[in-house]
């Protein structure tokens, strides 16, 4: 047996090994079926004493269709992007003292859901809005 073939068989025997096979069906941390985590987004805001703050936003994507729920998790580096960018512009504009506020943050963030995947059909689920 020539040393290319038996190359060729170790791999393939190590692609149908308990391990690999495992590793593609990496499970999800949290949420169902059709959830979509979204990781923290953080816009840099300024607190009452004038030093600098951290607004902290977890999220994630509830897709129902399952066609929607591919093209969302193909897009979710654009998804978040555009999330990031409208929690920085919020941070920066929010001021001193005051308190986020989580349902402006939300419908924002819905439209670039919907902007971003062209239909709607994604429902954009907040966890928490925090400012540190």
């Amino acid at each position: 047996m020539r040393r290319r073939d038996l190359l060729a068989l170790i791999v393939l025997a190590a692609a149908a090994s308990p391990v690999a096979r495992a590793a593609e069906d990496k499970k999800k941390k949290s949420g169902g079926a059709n959830y979509i985590p979204v990781d923290t987004l953080t816009g840099t805001t300024n607190k009452q004493d004038g030093r600098r703050g951290v607004l902290t936003v977890d999220c994630g994507l509830e897709v129902a269709d399952a066609k929607l729920r591919d093209l969302a998790a193909a897009s979710l580096p654009r998804l978040r992007a555009a999330y990031v960018q409208v929690v920085m512009t919020y941070a920066a504009g929010l001021p001193s003292g005051a308190q986020p506020n989580p349902d402006f943050i939300a419908t924002a963030l819905q439209r670039q859901t919907d902007l971003v995947l062209r239909r709607h059909g994604a429902r954009l689920l907040i966890g928490a809005v925090v400012v540190n």
